[in-house]
């Protein structure tokens, strides 16, 4: 019994377990398959509200995308017949033009055809009129041919005759009436010319003030007393003749106290000689070695100032690029002189108005100002050199590379050539101008003389001049004539030919006025 009880707890003790296990399997089993179908279940479910909500979502938005396609298509439904109706309207228009042009074409159609018939009336009228001027013609003729010849008759004259006096008043009257109208026309052109060259001239004028230095053909050197002339003279005269030899100069030693006058027509030598005396008189030894040696160094300085003034003049005048050899040139011309009148200081303001008026008028103003600044070189050489000014100045911008239209500015500016450009007729009225102007020039009275007894010579050849009178220093004739030999007009011809008479005949600076003055009196005495 023991034993059996021990057996079955044994059985019990292994079966047991084993039971519970499977149990237990089939219980999880169970379990498990209750949870997959749980979840089988409830994924069922939402993948089918998935396919719900996507089913509304598809009918959504088919329904939007149709309105939206409705919407559009009203849109381009509307603009189309929007567009529509505007070609229409504009074919309206069209036809409507169409036919207002046609209307117009008919109506000037018509106005064609009435304007047709009625030059053909013209026409006729016109054929029926020359055929009674042809009639009036013959009758004319032959009233002229009856009147001719009575007027030959009762006049005595051949028609040949009539014909030569008829065509003299005819000329006489026409002459009367060119003149007239020459001085219309001369007097309308002076008054413009006259404005627009007082503007000009007044401009350049205003904006060219430059300093001029008057000097002439003697040099004055002060001396700290008279006992140095002695001095200066040296025994026997061996000191002023060792100077006057050196420098080429006239020394004058008078009565002119404690000064002595240097004479020479060459302006360098006499500067030379100038600086040199100076420069004894400082020293105070004077014998002919040191005058030697002292005359040397003043040719340097002189050399200097030379070269100096052409550079100086160069830069003044804004022109540049000339040859150094015509440079020094240049320079020589702050010693020379003409009518009183610094040469350079001249050739300075020239180049100044010429570029002035160049800039007015448009001309090539550096041309201008070069060959105003140039346009007088020849007189830095005139002394040493056979020929004028112009010639000289010509052949010594040649040797120097100077452009032709420089040397024809140079040539044609006292008219040696006659000027063929602007900037030729420009130079001319710059020298003129800087000649010109009050104070600039002076000259001898013997010169002056001549000058005023030859211009009222020249007035006093026409016939019917009564009178003539110089006045405002030769600066303008006034001419009195006779006012039963010389009429208006022939008063105007008589002042043209007596200004030509005197730019053939004479030199002179600037320009000369020729007024001709014509004056008729009536006089009556009352008993």
């Amino acid at each position: 019994m023991t034993l059996l009880c021990a057996s079955t707890a044994f059985v019990l003790a292994i079966v047991l377990p084993i039971v519970a296990v499977i149990v237990g399997a089939f219980v999880g089993l169970f379990v498990d398959r209750a949870y997959q179908n749980k979840k089988r279940s409830d994924a069922k479910q939402a993948a089918n509200k998935m396919l719900e909500d996507a089913v509304n979502e598809v009918k959504e938005m088919r329904k939007t995308a149709t309105r939206e396609a409705r919407e559009e298509l009203a849109k381009e439904r509307s603009a189309q017949e929007k567009e529509l109706r505007e070609k229409q309207a504009g074919i309206s228009r069209s036809e409507q033009r169409i036919i207002q042009r046609e209307e117009t074409l008919d109506k000037k159609e018509q106005l064609l055809d009435k304007k047709s018939d009625d030059l053909d009336a013209q026409k006729a009228t016109l054929a029926q009129k020359h055929a009674e001027a042809d009639k009036l013609k013959a009758e004319l003729a032959a009233a002229n041919s009856k009147i001719l010849e009575e007027i030959q008759r009762v006049a005595g004259m051949s028609k040949d005759e009539a014909k030569s006096q008829l065509i003299d008043a005819i000329r006489d009257e026409a002459k009367h009436d060119a003149a007239k109208m020459v001085r219309d026309i001369d007097a309308e052109a002076k008054e413009e010319a006259d404005k627009r060259a007082q503007k000009i001239v007044a401009l350049a004028v205003q904006r060219c003030a430059v300093d001029h230095s008057s000097e002439i053909t003697v040099s004055t050197v002060a001396l700290p007393n008279d006992e140095m002339k002695g001095r200066i003279i040296g025994r026997e005269g061996r000191n002023i003749r060792a100077l006057e030899t050196a420098t080429g100069c006239d020394l004058i030693i008078d009565d002119t106290p404690e000064a002595v006058v240097l004479s020479c027509f060459d302006p360098i030598r006499r500067e030379v000689a100038r600086i040199a005396l100076e420069k004894l008189i400082s020293d105070g030894r004077i014998h002919p070695g040191r005058i030697e040696d002292l005359v040397e160094k003043a040719q340097k300085e002189v050399d200097v100032k030379i070269k100096e003034a052409g550079e100086n003049a160069m830069y003044e005048t804004g022109v540049f690029g000339l040859n150094p050899e015509l440079a020094k040139i240049l320079g020589r011309l702050r010693f020379r002189t003409s009518y009183g009148q610094n040469v350079l200081r001249h050739s300075i303001e020239a180049s100044h108005l010429a570029g002035i008026m160049a800039a007015e008028l448009g001309a090539n103003v550096p041309l201008c100002k070069r060959a105003g600044l140039l346009h007088d070189i020849g007189k830095a050489l005139d002394h040493e050199l056979e020929g004028t000014h112009v010639s000289i100045g010509v052949d010594v911008a040649k040797k120097y590379k100077e452009s032709k239209e420089v040397i024809h500015c140079i040539a044609a500016h006292h008219n040696d050539v006659d000027p063929e450009t602007i900037e030729a007729v420009i130079v001319q009225c710059a020298d003129a101008i800087s000649g010109a102007r009050p104070g600039a020039r002076r000259e001898s009275l013997d010169n002056y003389v001549k000058r005023l007894e030859k211009l009222e010579e020249i007035a006093n050849g026409f016939e019917g001049v009564e009178k003539s009178f110089a006045v405002q220093a030769g600066r303008e004739i006034r001419i009195i004539v006779k006012p039963e030999v010389v009429d208006d007009v022939q008063a105007m011809y008589m002042s043209k030919e007596i200004a030509k008479q005197i730019e053939q005949d004479m030199q002179y600076p600037g320009q000369i006025k020729v007024n001709v003055i014509r004056e008729t009196r009536a006089v009556e005495y009352a008993k």
